[in-house]
């Protein structure tokens, strides 16, 4: 008897799911989606070293590289985007988009390597760095005044 009372609250209640188009609000929290600006990256791949759901993968060649986002395989965690030192990466807080497909959602971008920012020059060759030495190693020869030998 607790069955068929069961089945016609069920019957009777109504609709107990979103329908497909609908999408529950997400937490405050939420990190979202990343996203790739292509403009500020300069293909150091410490995007990819820390992903531990392997969601981005990066291919370097001699003149270019491929970087490559696949949202059904992340986590949403943002160590990825913490690790950008260019800041090519950041995250939406809406929410992702329904697929059907594996794959579906993967973006990729082929782009030219960035050639790596100048190093400073040395501040004084090694001769003058010698002769600094040298000066500095010998003892004065006028003794400061009101001091005793």
């Amino acid at each position: 008897m607790n069955i068929l009372i069961m089945l016609l609250k069920n019957l009777w209640g109504g609709s107990r799911t979103l329908l497909f188009p609908a999408r529950p609000k997400v937490t405050e929290r939420f990190r979202g989606l990343v996203q790739f600006d292509p403009t500020r990256c300069t293909g150091c791949a410490i995007c990819k070293f820390r992903c531990t759901s392997r969601a981005i993968d990066f291919k370097g060649g001699k003149g270019e590289f491929t970087w490559s986002y696949d949202p059904g395989q992340c986590t949403f965690c943002g160590r990825c985007v913490e690790g950008c030192k260019d800041h090519a990466l950041s995250q939406e807080s809406a929410c992702p988009p329904v697929y059907t497909t594996i794959g579906e959602l993967k973006k990729s971008y082929t782009l030219a390597r960035k050639p790596p920012a100048p190093r400073p020059a040395p501040a004084a060759p090694i001769a003058a760095k010698a002769a600094v030495n040298a000066t500095a190693a010998a003892p004065a020869t006028n003794p400061a005044s009101g001091g005793t030998q």
